[in-house]
């Protein structure tokens, strides 16, 4: 079931204030909305949360839900400033944006484009998903730099992370494109690669700077 954006909001306003505070409650003052509010009562409706006496405490379904959604939100803190490179003010409300849409299954493809991350950019942590422990389990390296391939392995390129527009503008003329497979030939003293039928030489920064989805498979 799909809760509203202010309904999600309340959980997570829940999760941090009981995470600042260490106890399975929150206080109404520190989540700033009215009790009479409709996303309250959407969340009383479902047995989500229950209040008392000031006080907001999570139900068993509830707090599952708030540790879906602070995922989602921390996840969505990630790609804005990881990937995306928007931070600060224009980061955390983009990221607040963004977060609706990470319903279930497109957060653990955003997490495994990020490598499965502990924490958001503020220290926090992310509460780990399902492919997180799957990754764990099968030794899965998830999304990682092109310079961390030996000679001969493979991988699809998931994202370019660089501010220099120069630098983009050459690595999507060499055919650098999220989806396209990409094959480490050389690491030294440049990284050469091979893109489609075509061979390029790169720096380490700039290999540095080409994310792919680790394949380990060999020629």
């Amino acid at each position: 079931m799909k809760l509203s954006e202010k309904a999600e909001e309340i959980l997570e306003a829940m999760w941090i204030a009981a995470e600042e505070e260490g106890q399975g409650f929150a206080e109404m003052e520190k989540i700033g909305v009215a009790a009479d509010d409709p996303a309250f009562k959407e969340l009383t409706g479902l047995a989500f949360i229950e209040i008392k006496e000031g006080r907001v405490y999570f139900r068993p379904e509830g707090k599952q839900e708030g540790r879906s959604t602070i995922r989602r939100h921390r996840l969505a803190e990630r790609l804005m400033m990881d990937v995306l490179n928007i931070r600060g003010e224009s980061g955390d409300s983009k990221a607040c944006q963004f977060e609706h849409l990470l319903n279930e299954g497109v957060d653990a493809r955003v997490c495994t484009m990020l490598n499965h991350p502990d924490t958001c950019p503020h220290g926090k942590a992310i509460p780990p998903g399902e492919c997180c422990l799957e990754a764990k389990r099968s030794g899965d390296l998830g999304v990682v730099r092109l310079t961390e391939l030996k000679s001969n392995e493979e991988g699809k390129i998931v994202y370019i992370q660089t501010k220099d527009n120069k630098k983009m503008q050459k690595l999507v003329a060499m055919g650098v494109l999220p989806g396209n497979r990409i094959r480490l030939l050389q690491s030294f003293p440049s990284y050469i690669f091979r893109v489609g039928y075509s061979e390029f030489a790169v720096d380490a920064e700039m290999a540095r700077e080409i994310f792919i989805s680790h394949l380990q498979e060999k020629v």
